[in-house]
């Protein structure tokens, strides 16, 4: 029954086939019997918290990616140095979801610390994508993404620093949403990029993520960064008719030139995607976003996250709290401690976040930086005055093999493996859906809007779902 969507629980609760009992049951059953193949959890709840509220999510199992605090559950971040942490306090988005009914399963498994895309860093293993086991899950958000694949859960709560929900979304067949940038507190969940990080949802429909949404967004006075309450639910504006809307594409990252035949399936199926877009009255035009702008991308990124990510995990010295390793002093503990407690990929990025924030490097690096993100950003606003959202495929690939390493200076990679991080750099409201298949696996579309519009990004995602054929789809691995 966790395979399922939240409206079809929800009936046959009400008509007492199904309890929420019976539900945690079965989610926990499922976690347990998937783990040594897929490895999504870090925790698995052996008892039901009691529930609260009344709400659509009401006696609804879901998990959290494990960086989000759990007052007295182990929260590890998938890190060596927080193996044995149990927090003292509940973050605002798991308070939502306890007081709205909805019952946690579990928490989930991420790249180390959130930094990465693969699924693979995190301290208790790999994550694998449940379409095929020899393939990356994708990451961050890897194990909430593969639990609601699996049909674990119904849904799942993860976090996006550039694009650590939607794209393992893409790769795993699943609908992955990140919000407006301050629509959903982050009060409780471990830094990364604080200017970068959102707190989302991945579900299998666009109309349970709605759900979602319209219990944890919201302001919260924990977080100075949050925005004020909406008197609007997302809900509401589902069934709108997008006839009228305008959608662009960017130009150049059709047009690359590529060897990869993956890609040109991909392409071909984005472009039935725009096909069905027009047959539901929207108009969807391509242009030209500019090519140095695109290109400067993926470089702005690594520098402002490491930056931040530096200075934000400066707290993790083994001294007030976390694991530790005993040494002759304060500075032989912290260094004994960091240097046993991370992996090699979190310590190459904290050594280029500390270069960076480097007195005399700053403004060379960090500065520019942050002015090429205001030149991106400013151009994503020149375009949203005429259009209502950029379409664009959710990945240039399928689900890498786990020993298929990419070419990060290829155009492939640069410009259309990580577009997605434009949403983050404007704090606009971003959606992957399902939209098709590449050799037996799933690949999807991403659709990013303005700023405070998440319920056309939602409205417009979901009309679209219902022309392409795959809500709700779950892979079935009996």
């Amino acid at each position: 029954m966790t395979d399922k969507l939240i409206d079809e629980i929800r009936d046959k609760m009400a008509k007492n086939e199904v309890t929420s009992d019976m539900l945690f049951d079965e989610a926990v059953s499922l976690g347990n019997k998937y783990q040594s193949d897929y490895n999504s959890f870090v925790t698995i709840l052996e008892k039901k918290e009691e529930e609260e509220g009344n709400s659509k999510l009401s006696g609804i199992p879901y998990v959290l990616k494990d960086n989000i605090s759990t007052k007295g559950i182990l929260t590890t971040a998938s890190s060596n140095i927080l193996k044995d942490y149990i927090p003292l306090y509940d973050a605002t988005v798991y308070e939502k979801l306890k007081k709205a009914g909805a019952v946690l399963v579990g928490k989930t498994v991420l790249d180390e610390l959130a930094m990465g895309g693969t699924g693979t860093t995190g301290h208790t293993g790999i994550v694998r994508n449940p379409w095929d086991k020899n393939r990356m899950a994708g990451g961050s958000s890897s194990g909430s993404v593969s639990s609601v694949a699996l049909g674990i859960v119904p849904f799942a709560i993860g976090s996006d620093t550039g694009d650590s929900i939607r794209k393992p979304a893409s790769y795993c067949g699943v609908v992955g949403y990140k919000p407006t940038y301050g629509r959903v507190s982050r009060y409780g969940l471990f830094a990364f990029t604080s200017s970068l990080d959102h707190v989302g949802v991945i579900a299998r429909s666009v109309r349970d993520v709605s759900y979602v949404m319209d219990v944890i967004k919201g302001h919260d006075e924990k977080d100075m960064t949050s925005l004020p309450d909406e008197d609007i639910k997302y809900e509401d504006y589902l069934e709108n008719s997008v006839k009228g809307k305008k959608l662009f594409y960017i130009n150049e990252a059709l047009n690359i030139k590529t060897d990869n035949d993956n890609l040109k399936e991909i392409i071909k199926n984005f472009e039935n995607t725009i096909d069905k877009c027009r047959e539901l009255g929207m108009e969807v035009e391509k242009v030209d976003f500019g090519m140095d702008l695109l290109e400067a991308i993926y470089p702005v990124y690594n520098v402002i996250s490491c930056a931040e990510a530096t200075s934000n995990n400066s707290n993790l010295t083994g001294i007030p709290f976390g694991s530790r390793v005993e040494g002759k002093n304060v500075n032989d503990i912290m260094m004994k401690t960091r240097t046993e407690g991370f992996s090699e990929l979190i310590k190459r990025r904290f050594v280029i976040g500390s270069y960076v924030l480097q007195k005399e490097n700053q403004e060379k690096l960090f500065l520019n930086a942050s002015r090429a993100r205001r030149l991106i950003v400013d151009r994503m606003n020149e375009l949203f005055k005429k259009y209502d959202g950029l379409i664009m495929p959710a990945t240039e690939d399928i689900a890498p093999l786990f020993d298929k390493a990419s070419d990060k200076l290829s155009d492939e990679y640069l410009i259309l493996g990580n577009h997605l991080v434009l949403a983050n750099f404007g704090g606009f409201p971003s959606i992957t859906i399902p939209s098709g298949f590449v050799k037996d696996m799933p690949v999807g579309v991403n659709i990013t809007g303005r700023a405070k519009e998440d319920y056309l990004v939602l409205n417009i995602a979901n009309k679209l779902e219902g022309t392409l054929g795959y809500k709700g789809q779950v892979k079935n691995n009996e």
